[in-house]
This record gives structure tokens, sequence and C-alpha cells, in this order.
């Protein structure tokens, strides 16, 4: 009882699908065209009324029609519906199978089968099919996540069935149909307990790992909960091995518990963190690793480097209080250390005397009030984070603390520069650099590896700074009228030191070395050449004649790009269970390629294995940012400033789209701009102005080089008089 059928479906007059009914590959398929604008119902019910001229030898097992449902026969195998039909790309091929209800009872019954293999095949069959809404929604309906935790929770399946039971049970969770609080503590321990052993099947391991971070994410009773049966002593000998997706989630639920926990409960696990030795191990088993570090990696230790600089915003956020006497014996002690001098007893010496000598002394720290300095600590930010620097700076780099102070106090009051006060505004100035109190950024993979070298290093960042600007401000030779100066300066050697991305922090400081002022003047009037030099009348005309050639040459640029192609990520809940999928422009320019992937690629993908193809032509428009249909929809992505600033979408027939979020920023400007000139409209992002700049000074650079050192006037010369004879003249005939 086999049949063999196929109908084309009309969705436009460009846009058409094959749908195929295939139960024998015996017989020759049979076709029909069908308009995609119809309901689904109806075409449902056009395929069973074509059936009825089948013999009913073929027929007599089908049923109802609404026991099948279309489904698209890719990779993705996802169900059509009224909601998603508009995604059916041209030339999708569509499968009549089984509707999603159907499919559902029957694997609820096949995974609770006696036998072990069919048990198993059931599993792998709800995994993959568990990507789909359309079918999790009716095995959720059938009371489906309970049976699974259920099975979990039993102890009774291991190896392949644990890990495909679990898989099923993160694609279900994924899609955000049912809440995490739901579950038992039971669950949770079972869960917890396939972490805390010692050896476990590494796909039972990732998975369990990536349900405990979800819990810990999206709920706060379940945080207390999985809080209780994990601990980071359990954690760490994950980080040990050698499996970069193990140590990925392992750190992505330390993050989830870091970022979690209340306020007076992250001090204590930075303790604990610093005890169990979590950033040495990090260091030498992930960061120093000689397998490279990915993407996501990368994102999870920018992250634990962020929520453990946010440690110090309660400090940076604390105003001293002037009357507090232990945080004025801090005050005491930097002068102490600096002066080598104990604190006198009350009654030694008059009062005036003894307030006389402390004026000057603080004076010479360089504190802004001589006679109260803790005033100078009343500014939030950097407040008593900038005392603790100093401290930190006194206590454990003793001589170079010393001799800045002494070296300034014996200068001249005009050229001194003030230490109390340099260390305030420098300490502000680095939590602004490393965004101190910001919540990490969704797709930010900026870390760090220098400030994993210590276990205090943003006190060790700060005591190199500051030695960097008591250098500076002697190469500029600055007064206290140039404090602001320095303090760019300063600034833009340590960001240009940091986009270096130094391995460690002495590393860094020979970074430094080398950028002294005297290079840092040379790089900017390096800099300055595009926009200060040059301006003369005739050189002004040259530009605007080269302008349109660079500009033609950009644009090739970016055409080429698109045809190279990128690989587009589609954000969900769940950062590293997100889907790929790859767009490529064709090499005449005419038609856009694209199709999902089963995983980010290496190198570039082959037109024809891109199924979907988006005629140039048809694009209307290229809409950015929050007016992009996908940004619009419910979700945590519109509320993303960093996904918003990524998503731009192609606009094609009346209300149709193609949804990208691209990478980063670069690809983001390289799109759009290619899509742009693709349509003969401007383009205007920030890079193309970059590469315009760049471009446009070396090609003036290379005509004027004949004219170097050559004084150019502002207004052409004037023409000389007509000479008395032309006695001068050769007549050459």
């Amino acid at each position: 009882m086999f049949i063999n059928a196929s109908w084309i479906l009309k969705n436009s007059p460009q846009v058409s699908a094959r749908i195929t009914l295939s139960f024998s590959p015996h017989l020759n398929p049979m076709s029909c065209v069908l308009r995609c604008s119809q309901p689904l119902i109806l075409i449902m019910q056009f395929c069973f009324v074509f059936l009825l001229y089948i013999p009913l030898a073929f027929r007599w097992s089908l049923g109802n029609h609404e026991n099948f449902a279309l489904q698209i026969a890719d990779a993705t195998n996802f169900y059509i519906t009224e909601k998603n039909r508009n995604d059916i790309k041209n030339g999708s091929i569509l499968r009549l199978t089984t509707s999603p209800y159907q499919t559902a009872v029957q694997l609820h019954e096949r995974i609770q089968s006696s036998s072990m293999d069919a048990k198993l095949e059931s599993l792998k069959d709800l995994a993959h099919a568990s990507r789909d809404i359309t079918f999790a929604q009716e095995f959720i309906n059938l009371d489906g996540i309970s049976l699974l935790t259920q099975m979990v929770e039993s102890g009774t399946d291991f190896g392949d069935l644990l890990s495909f039971t679990l898989t099923a049970f993160v694609e279900l969770m994924d899609h955000g149909i049912v809440s995490w609080d739901t579950f038992s503590v039971a669950f949770i321990k079972k869960i917890a307990s396939y972490v805390n052993k010692s050896a476990m099947d590494m796909a039972v391991l990732q998975r369990s790992l990536a349900i405990l971070e979800s819990m810990v994410l999206n709920s706060q009773d379940l945080y207390q909960k999985v809080a209780q049966e994990i601990t980071i002593g359990q954690l760490i000998p994950h980080l040990q091995g050698t499996d970069q997706d193990i140590q990925t989630y392992t750190i992505a639920v330390i993050n989830a518990l870091f970022l979690k926990a209340p306020e007076e409960k992250r001090q204590e696990m930075a303790h604990i963190l610093a005890q169990k030795q979590l950033r040495s191990i990090i260091l030498s088993n992930v960061i120093r690793s000689p397998m490279p570090i990915n993407d996501e990696m990368a994102h999870q230790l920018y992250v634990l480097q962020v929520l453990t600089f946010n440690l110090l915003e309660d400090r940076m956020m604390t105003k001293m209080d002037p009357q507090d006497q232990a945080q004025r014996d801090i005050i005491f002690e930097l002068r102490r250390i600096a002066f080598d001098v104990e604190c006198e007893p009350n009654n030694s010496g008059s009062i005036e005397k003894r307030k006389s000598m402390y004026t000057r002394d603080y004076k010479k720290l360089g504190f802004i009030n001589h006679v109260n300095p803790a005033v100078d600590f009343t500014q939030i930010p950097p407040g008593m984070l900038a005392l603790d620097n100093m401290l930190y700076f006194a206590r454990h780099h003793q001589d170079a603390y010393v001799r800045i102070v002494l070296e300034n106090s014996s200068r001249e009051d005009k050229h001194e520069c003030p230490f109390g006060r340099s260390s305030i505004e420098l300490t502000k100035m680095l939590c602004e650099i490393l965004k101190v109190g910001e919540l990490p950024s969704e797709n930010c993979h900026d870390f760090h590896p220098m400030f994993f070298t210590h276990d205090r290093s943003f006190e060790e960042f700060f005591c190199t700074c500051i030695q960097l600007l008591n250098k500076t401000w002697k190469e500029m030779r600055a007064t206290s009228e140039d404090f602001n100066k320095v303090m760019q300066v300063v600034r833009e050697q340590i960001m240009r030191a940091l986009t270096l991305k130094p391995n460690s922090l002495d590393q860094f400081k020979s970074r430094l070395q080398n950028l002294s002022y005297t290079e840092i003047l040379k790089i900017r009037q390096s800099e300055r050449m595009n926009q200060e030099d040059f301006q003369s009348r005739p050189i002004l005309e040259l530009r605007e004649k080269i302008q349109p050639e660079i500009m033609e040459l950009i644009k090739q640029q970016r055409l080429n790009r698109l045809c190279e192609g990128t690989c587009f990520r589609k954000i969900s809940s769940r950062r590293r269970q997100d889907k790929f999928w790859y767009c490529r422009l064709s090499p005449n320019h005419k038609v856009l390629h694209y199709g999902d992937l089963e995983e980010s690629p290496q190198g570039e993908v082959p037109h024809e294995s891109l199924q979907d193809k988006l005629p140039v032509a048809d694009i209307k428009a290229v809409i950015t940012g929050k007016d992009c249909p996908h940004m619009k929809e419910k979700g945590a992505l519109k509320q993303n400033k960093e996904v918003l600033e990524l998503a731009f979408s192609v606009l094609y027939e009346s209300d149709e789209y193609l949804n990208f979020i691209a990478p980063d920023k670069h690809e983001y400007c390289v799109w759009t701009d290619g899509l742009n000139a693709l349509l003969g409209k401007e383009m205007t992002s920030n890079y193309t102005k970059s590469d315009m700049d760049t471009l446009l000074s070396m090609e003036m650079k290379l005509r004027l080089l004949d004219l170097e050192n050559i004084q150019i006037p502002e207004a052409p010369p004037p023409i000389p008089k007509e000479p008395s004879n032309y006695d001068f003249v050769y007549d050459c005939n």
C-alpha cells in the first residue's frame, strides 16, 4: 500500500514549492499546481481529494486529512503552519507527512517502550523533532515534559538513552512554552548529580550544564535550589579537561550563579573563587591552552571578566565619611608610608603645629583639600575605590609610591604631579574604560588575557597606570593647568595598549613603554594628515576629482565581500544552541543565495548547497535597526541594544522580508553598504567613511610625492604679460 505523488505549490508568480507524498519509490510521482495563498486546510483537502482517484488498496489506511501535515523536506523538517507559511522559499520541497499531533502521540508512546533499541531510536527522533515549535507544543500538551523529567528522575537510563532524553528536554524548553519554575527538587538534584560525578558521559555532562545554566538564568527560585546542589569546587574539575565545549558550559554556569547571586553573596562567592584558584585554572587550561579560543568561550571569559570587575561597583559608589576614623586612618597610613613618620600622640606639640604639619604633608601627597583630604573621596564615582587603589599601591609598590610622592614634592608647585588628585581621576577613568557597573553585552567577546594573570588585576592595572601618568606628566613638562590634557594623553596610551591585547601585565607595561608622549604626538600628527594637511584649494579640487574613483573602488570591494558570503547566526535565548545560515551574492550580482546550515562553516559555502534564492531585482528596500520586523517581535532581542545595532532586513515583494543579524559591526556595514550599492543608493556607513578617508589619504600622498617640501600656493600663479617682441621664437619650418 504505497503512494508516490507530488504537487507544485504556487505562492506567487515567482515562488513555487513542490509537495511530495512518497510511501514507495517504485511509483512515478503525479503533480498538480496549487496556490499557496489558499488556507492550508484547503490545500490538505485537495491532496486527499486527489488521492480519491488512487485505488482503494493504496489509501485504505490513510484516515482523515487532519492526521497529516506539510513539512519542509530539508535538514530542519519544520512543519508548515498558517503562521510560518510565508517562510516557504522558492523551490522548496514540501513533504506530506503525519501531523504534529499524531507524531507527538506516537513518540510519546514509543519512548515508553520496554525495548531498549526501540526506545533509543524514539528518543533520537524526539530530540530531532523537538526543534520544531509546532511539534513541541503538541508534545508538551501531552504532558511530555513531565514524562521526560520522570524518566530522568527514575535514574534507570544511562549513556545514549539519557543523553537523548536530556537533549529532547533542552530543545523543548528552548521554545519558552513551559516555565522553568515548574520543576521539582528531585529533578534538580538528579541533574546536579550528573555534574558532580567525576566520571560522566560527555554528552550527558554538557546537556546537564546547559540545563543548570538555563535554570539559574530563568528563575530566581531555581537559583537558590541549584546553588544548594552545586559548588564551585565541583565545577572546577570540568575546567581542567581538554573539551572546550565542557569548559565553556562550566564557565557559563559559574557566570550564571555569579550574575544571579544577591549583592551580599557576590563578594563571598568571589572569595571562594579565589580560594579555589579559578583564575589560575582558567589561565593555564583555557587561555594558554594550545587549542584556539572559539567565540562562545571568548564571550564567557568576557562575561566573567565584567562580573569580576563589577564587584568593585560597591566601593566605587561609596562616599567617604569624613568623620569615620577607620577611613581616615587609611589616609594617615598613606602619609606614614610616604614620609616615614609615625602618628604622633595627641599630647605631642600644640594642635596648631600638628595641623600645620598634616596640611603640609597632604599638600605634598597631592590632595585637593589640604586640611581634610577625606572630602576628596566624596565624589562618586570613584568614591572609596580610589583610596583603596592608593593604599594598595603604597603597600605593594612602596618604592615606586615613595619615589613618586617625594619626586613631585620637591618640584615647584606648578610643575608637581598631584598624586592624590591624579589617583582619583585615574581610578574614575579606568572604571569608565572597563565599564565597571555595566551588565555584560550579549555579543561582546572582548576579554583581556592579562586580567586573568593576577588575583588583584584591577589594583595592579592601576599601579601600572599611575606610574605611566607620572612619567607622561614629566615628558609633557606639564603644569597644574595641563592636568586635563595629561589625562587625555594617558587615556589614549592605555586604550592603544589595550587594543593590542597583551597577554600579561608585564607585556602591557612593555606596550606602554613604546607609547611615550613623543610617540603619541607622532601618531596624532600622522592621523591629522587627513584632516589638517593639504587644505589648499588645488589640493581640495584634486580630492574632489579622486573621490568618485575611490567610492567606486569601495563599492566593488563591498560587492566582492557579498559574493564571498557570510555566516549569520539565528540568535535564540540559548546562545550555544543557535542555528546558522549562510548568504552570498552571485558572481553576476543578480541573485542572493542563502540557506540554513547545521554548524558554522569553515570557509566559503558554494552556491549549489544554498537552496534558496532571492533575485536582486525583487529587492525593494533595506531596513535597519528597530524598524526591522524581527526586532518588533516579542522577546528579549528587542531589548538588546547590541542586537538592534546589528539587525537589518531586506524587503521584497509587498510584505516579504529576509531578516539578518550581523555577527559584528564590520559585517553589518559591509552588508548594508553592499545591498545599498546593489539598489543604486548611497553607502552611508561609518566603515565607508573610514575607508574613504584612508584610501583618499593614501592616493593623495602618492600623487603628491613629487611635491614634497614644495609650498603649494593657495591660488594659481598669475599669467605673465606678453613679451615686447617674439625674436626668441624659432620657426622650425
